[in-house]
């Protein structure tokens, strides 16, 4: 059981809610400063006082003045109003991520909800009552208005939910749960709306896979460097601590541990004196990327405890302040950082994928075909993964760079975050798929060479590859290939 208090989840907690389905709940001390903050709304309503988001309208209507009575008619026309996505739904692991991140962030106790609308995000969590929320439609500022709009819909009953492997309409899953609709009341429309969770819980599973991709890459890598008998002596220690970057240090380490035992690659100067950079610079592109990675790890670690609508609540209730936490700047330029990064492991992972195949490069068999001419081979792998990687040169483009004003130039400039992390999802999606490319065509040649001169390392992902991809002897429909392997790199834990 994962306990929240809004300030201290990490990754690894994250982790085991969202693909271990582990249990959550609030700690004491956290719901003790969700009720004070609640009580602060409350005071305010009260007496009346006008304050942003609570009796007022939203964006440029901030300057309407609500009345009492009508105080919780607004939050519901705002959910509906808001209530605007389009395209597909995020992928039901981020549906739950939202949840989670969502229910953390109003913990810290500065949005002013009940403490029924916290508990109602975790039963969500806890029951696997998963929005449908559609991908599009977000600025990425002013928080992600319309993304978290169609998550509110489903505690009050309306839009649709994934429960239980179905889509159905979210009373129908209540209704199954033996839970009522919440009905919304003062600023807590605004406190469910008004935040970056659909950028951050993108960007966190983006980063979760990534990251196991990045280990993935090197060892994927490793078998490329013995079906090319690739020369190692680029990945020893004093040539990385020359340089000095710490992650370039790190992927050498790990190359020199994979090939330890090889008897298929070579030294400088027994084949050729140099190889091509697609192998010499393994460990400078690669430890680019993983720069990135902690890069990106560190922004969404503090996203992730971060409060993020407006207004906040503070000093039992005394500082109500409008403010700008909803703006998912850091995200945004994060994402584009991330999607550029993993972008460069397809690009160089493409270019190994050439020198697999192509026989001006290498000895093997042209496209490791068995019957070069009659047979094809790998050559249209090959096809696949350079369109793949063109494809992520375009997702890689900034959303960042990007910003439309909106609601009359009161949002004068906005984020695009949440463009950023879907686009950043599907380049680690293309990715993978170049990647899975490249250990096709990797142990094809190995088998050429010579699998009982591999490595101790490279030959278990050898044969684990081997168990449900057989080699290359007569050509095939190799998209199936192609995808088995992907999902099992998806599933595979990374070390």
């Amino acid at each position: 059981m994962i306990i929240l208090n809004g300030n201290d989840l990490n990754f690894e907690q994250v982790k085991r809610v969202i693909f271990n389905d582990e249990g959550v709940r609030a700690s004491k001390e956290s719901l003790d400063k969700v009720e004070e903050s609640r009580k602060a709304v409350e005071r305010i309503v009260d007496q009346e006082k006008t304050v942003y988001g609570i009796n007022t309208g939203f964006g440029k209507f901030s300057d309407v003045r609500i009345e009492k009575d009508d105080v919780e008619a607004l939050q519901l026309h705002l959910i509906h109003s808001h209530a605007c996505g389009v395209g597909e739904p995020f992928p039901e692991v981020v549906s739950r991520t939202m949840l989670l991140l969502r229910a953390n962030a109003l913990l810290k106790g500065f949005s002013g909800v009940r403490v029924l609308i916290i508990k109602r995000l975790l039963e969500f969590i806890n029951k696997r009552i998963h929005p449908v929320i559609p991908q599009q439609g977000s600025l990425g500022a002013s928080g992600d208005l319309a993304p978290l709009a169609h998550l509110a819909l489903a505690l009050i009953g309306e839009g649709e939910v994934f429960y239980k492997g179905n889509r159905m309409p979210a009373l129908h899953a209540l209704s199954k749960e033996g839970l009522a609709p919440i009905k919304l009341t003062a600023k807590e429309g605004l406190a469910l709306i008004n935040g970056t969770q659909a950028m951050a819980a993108m960007g966190v599973v983006a980063y979760l896979e990534a990251e196991k991709l990045a280990y993935q890459s090197e060892l994927i890598a490793s078998v490329t460097m013995e079906g090319l008998r690739g020369i190692t002596d680029a990945f020893e220690e004093e040539i990385h601590q020359a340089r000095g970057y710490q992650e370039q240090i790190d992927v050498a380490k790990r190359m020199r541990a994979y090939l330890a035992d090889s008897q298929l690659t070579t030294k400088q100067g027994e084949l050729r004196v140099q190889d091509a950079y697609s192998l010499r610079c393994i460990p400078q592109v690669h430890g680019a990327t993983w720069q990135t990675l902690i890069y990106v790890k560190d922004k969404l670690a503090i996203e992730m405890n971060a409060a993020t609508d407006n207004p906040l609540i503070f000093n039992q209730g005394e500082k109500v302040i409008s403010g700008g936490n909803f703006h998912g700047q850091s995200i945004a330029l994060a994402m584009d950082f991330l999607a550029i990064a993993i972008a460069e492991l397809a690009n160089i992972a493409e270019r190994r994928v050439e020198r697999l195949v192509n026989p001006q490069l290498n000895d093997l068999p042209p496209f490791l075909s068995p019957e070069p001419g009659l047979q094809s081979g790998a050559m249209i792998m090959q096809y696949v993964a350079a369109s793949l990687v063109s494809e992520n040169k375009t997702l890689a483009h900034p959303a960042s760079v990007d910003s439309i004003p909106s609601s009359a130039n009161q949002e004068d400039h906005v984020s695009m975050g949440t463009i950023g992390a879907r686009h950043a999802y599907q380049v680690i999606q293309n990715a993978r798929r170049v990647l899975a490319i490249e250990s096709i065509c990797a142990t094809q040649a190995v088998e050429i060479r010579g699998v009982e001169k591999m490595a101790t390392s490279t030959s278990t992902f050898f044969k684990e590859i081997r168990s449900f991809i057989q080699p290359i002897v007569a050509d095939r429909i190799f998209s199936k290939d192609i995808e088995k392997v992907d999902e099992w790199l998806k599933r595979k834990e990374a070390k």
